[in-house]
């Protein structure tokens, strides 16, 4: 349903996905819960997405105290966001010093990948028999950015937006800005919190009272999430959560639970994402806790949209 880049790490839409309307409009549907819910979705849409999702809602009742529609004009500055390689290209033939048609030898075609092949794509009518030169190569690659950002994709965004907003069709949607959105949905990148994360922390299955304080690979957790660097904090919140971003609301609404399986093992420490939830065995030593626990975390895969 969506094509994931590599380099920039965010998704979109798959222009040639065999799902039909209905999956797409449920991803819609499950955006739009994941706002009323205050829940975090690990849904990588570059931040353009969401200025696209917002240009195509509902106007707003006259009165109404609202943001205005942000208008969508597709830019190679949106495209860079997802595929920075692509727009990189695309700015190189726009600054060259040169004979543009003889160098690049290029029509108003869009180079498409479908089912392993390059496919074609005419841009305007006649578009294969049009050259591209310098006079005319700022309307090629408006055409080409437009249509792999909106044209292509036309058939999949539309059952999209459809679903987002049955669920979020309301007024109050229309005081957020794109960003805004976004932060709902994603959380926030925001700088770690361990020592709020920790206070707001439950303990189940321990069998003593304040195992917080009184067990010590609990204790041990703490402290080697607070001592890690902050792309392994990251690594281990998604490892627990499956986002490794914290809820827009800040860390204080994120509860993490840690459960105990029982005595010293051998065994891996245990995440339930759906619950937030690190299951631990009460190791003999550190160094063994922290060797299985990193080892759990930098090998496992999550259910990450790719």
């Amino acid at each position: 349903m969506f094509v994931y880049d590599e380099e920039s790490h965010f998704c979109y839409f798959n222009p040639s996905s065999f799902e039909t309307s209905d999956q797409f409009f449920l991803v819609g549907v499950v955006l739009g819960l994941a706002i009323y819910n205050s829940t975090i979705l690990d849904v990588a849409l570059p931040p353009f997405a969401f200025r696209k999702l917002l240009a195509a809602g509902p106007s707003s009742l006259p009165g109404s105290p609202s943001h205005a529609k942000p208008t969508m004009v597709y830019t190679l500055d949106d495209l860079a966001e997802y595929r920075p390689s692509l727009a990189h290209g695309l700015r190189q033939l726009l600054e060259f010093d040169g004979d543009v048609e003889e160098t690049f030898c290029r029509d108003f075609v869009a180079d498409v990948e479908k089912y392993g092949k390059i496919h074609q794509i005419p841009l305007c009518p006649d578009g294969e028999n049009r050259a591209v030169n310098n006079s005319n190569r700022r309307e090629f690659v408006n055409l080409y950015v437009k249509y792999l950002l909106d044209t292509s994709v036309v058939r999949q965004f539309e059952p999209f937006k459809r679903g987002f907003y049955t669920v979020c069709g309301g007024n109050a949607l229309s005081l957020f800005r794109p960003e805004e959105i976004e932060l709902l949905v994603r959380g926030s990148d925001e700088p770690l919190d361990i020592v709020s994360l920790k206070a707001v922390s439950v303990c189940e299955n321990w069998g003593v009272p304040n195992p917080a304080d009184t067990e010590p690979v609990i204790q041990w957790f703490w402290q080697s999430f607070k001592n890690a660097d902050p792309k392994d904090q990251r690594k281990l919140l998604s490892f627990i959560t499956g986002s490794d971003r914290i809820p827009a609301m800040g860390a204080a609404n994120l509860v993490i639970k840690i459960s105990c399986l029982g005595d010293d093992s051998l065994r891996f420490p245990i995440a339930r994402t759906c619950f937030n939830m690190l299951s631990l065995w009460r190791y003999s030593s550190r160094t063994r806790f922290e060797r299985l626990l990193w080892r759990a975390v930098n090998e496992s895969e999550g259910f990450g949209l790719k």
